[in-house]
């Protein structure tokens, strides 16, 4: 049965007065902050007879991935942004009741629904746009890199995971698409009916997968992410006003407590990031994230007033003004100022990662983080301006883009920028999507 044929849900006020809420920038933010340092402190490396062993430091503390695996905050807070966004398009475009009955009202009707899809196509292009747009300049730079490293010298082993390494990211633009293009749909659906049915269905998932039939356990990539985007909505509609104080700190314990549950009785491992060699609640997602969601969205709306309080300090709004716009290059690029500084530590100069948690481990944290940050900000200052699309949005043929755009981003995932047909190929759908919810700006007539 689909979602979609359920009646409706009314429309509460946004929690938030206006268009942007700064609370979901701070988690934003803050969860892609979190991101980018997990990965830059998980690889060991050491290098020899020109091939490179890779590892991973979060394996000998598997428990601080209860708080630094913050992607389940991630798409919540995509899904108010998304709520927030495609509303705000809708009231703009949905033309306003006549007030008349009879053959007027039903023309109305007819306006409204044409309104509406109209609206959901080009609400639909403008995102996938600044979704896809920003891996243009990655595969650009990637496609052709391995081949000129080779050429330079480089071992092809080291080179190829480094190219792997860069595309595996793009999974979370791939989930966040199907994010996207679901939430014109399941905006129309009473939370009391989407959310049984999206959590149902994961917990359902896991016990098939974990039952001996591993590939269902895929179907949780829309069950599990999905859930905590319609989270989100809710957030949007104000239906969280009421978690707060005592009850936010409730379910934060109550959420942890859960995950403890699982993890002891098992089989669900305690990392929530993938290991090596062992169960993950990543790859594919298990129903545990919604109980690690459940435990961090607890805390984050515990300290929702101080970091609204935080943010409105001139000093916070300025950093949230500058990075929120710059995420996604943020995220896409990090890997690469990562394979760069390792590759020119590792290979360059002969350094391997010392013994993960031990004192040595833990004093060159710091200088590690040090030595990748400047490499990550140059690089987002250099492809920063490909956050927003050239040219407006097309939604006309928005349905044939999607497959394209999403097609590129999953083989890219499984294949990154590795020597080979399949990333060209990748590259060349994408861009052929982006072409296709894409038209040129239009210039302003001259003043006469």
């Amino acid at each position: 049965m689909s979602l979609t044929m359920f009646p409706p849900a009314p429309v509460r006020a946004p929690a938030a007065p206006g268009p942007r809420d700064r609370f979901i920038d701070v988690l934003r933010v803050f969860g892609m902050v979190l991101v980018v340092a997990q990965h830059w402190a998980m690889p060991v490396l050491s290098y020899a007879g020109g091939r490179l062993t890779t590892g991973n430091a979060l394996a000998a503390a598997p428990f601080i991935t209860w708080i630094s695996q913050v992607m389940p905050l991630v798409f919540f807070a995509g899904g108010a942004a998304n709520a927030i966004s495609y509303r705000s398009a809708a009231r703009r475009a949905v033309p306003a009741d006549a007030g008349e009955s009879g053959r007027a009202a039903r023309g109305w009707t007819a306006r409204r629904s044409s309104a509406e899809r109209r609206t959901a196509r080009e609400w639909t292009a403008r995102r996938v746009r600044r979704l896809a747009w920003p891996v243009a300049p990655l595969a650009a730079v990637w496609l052709p890199l391995p081949h000129l490293l080779t050429a330079l010298g480089v071992p092809p082993q080291p080179v190829e995971v480094a190219a792997r390494t860069v595309g595996q990211l793009l999974w979370f633009l791939a989930v966040y698409l199907l994010a996207v293009v679901a939430t014109p749909r399941l905006l129309r659906v009473r939370a009391g009916v989407a959310l049984p049915v999206l959590a149902g269905g994961a917990v359902l998932t896991d016990l098939v997968r974990f039952s001996g039939l591993e590939a269902a356990g895929y179907l949780n990539v829309a069950f599990v992410w999905l859930t905590v985007h319609q989270v989100g909505f809710r957030y949007a509609d104000g239906g969280l006003e009421w978690l707060r104080g005592r009850r936010a700190a409730a379910l934060a314990g109550a959420g942890f407590a859960m995950v403890a549950a699982l993890v002891a009785a098992g089989p669900y491992p305690a990392s929530m990031i993938g290991m090596p060699g062992a169960v993950s609640n990543m790859a594919p997602p298990s129903a545990c994230l919604l109980a690690l969601f459940a435990g961090q969205l607890g805390l984050a709306m515990l300290l929702r007033p101080a970091l609204n309080a935080m943010a409105r300090r001139p000093r916070a709004e300025a950093v949230l003004t500058a990075l929120a716009p710059r995420m996604m290059t943020v995220y896409l690029w990090h890997m690469t100022a990562l394979v760069t500084v390792a590759g020119v530590a590792t290979i360059g100069f002969g350094l391997d990662t010392p013994l993960p948690g031990s004192a040595a481990w833990w004093s060159g944290v710091p200088l590690w983080m040090a030595a990748l940050a400047p490499v990550l900000l140059g690089l987002t200052a250099l492809f920063g301006r490909w956050e927003e699309p050239a040219g407006a949005a097309a939604g006309r043929h928005v349905a044939v883009a999607v497959p394209l755009v999403g097609g590129a981003l999953l083989t890219l995932t499984v294949t990154g920028f590795a020597p080979g047909p399949a990333p060209v190929i990748a590259s060349v759908a994408l861009l052929g999507g982006l072409f296709l919810v894409s038209r040129p700006a239009v210039a302003a007539p001259p003043r006469g």
